[in-house]
């Protein structure tokens, strides 16, 4: 399940399934696959503005 706030069908949706699928592939079960993609999404968000709030490590960084 995608983290709150992503609409099904958008951009977000389809980079959590994304990635939910690379790390099931890298051996990863299936919720720690969906706890990895739900964090991912949630970073890029809050990096782009899309979030209301983030955190500061969240925004910055070596990505």
């Amino acid at each position: 399940m995608p983290p709150r706030g992503v609409k099904k069908g958008s951009k977000r949706d389809r980079q959590y399934e994304h990635i939910k699928a690379s790390e099931k592939r890298a051996g990863r079960s299936e919720g720690r696959a969906e706890e990895i993609a739900a964090r991912a999404v949630n970073k890029e968000k809050a990096r782009s503005g899309e979030s209301r709030t983030s955190s500061r490590t969240s925004t910055s960084g070596a990505s």
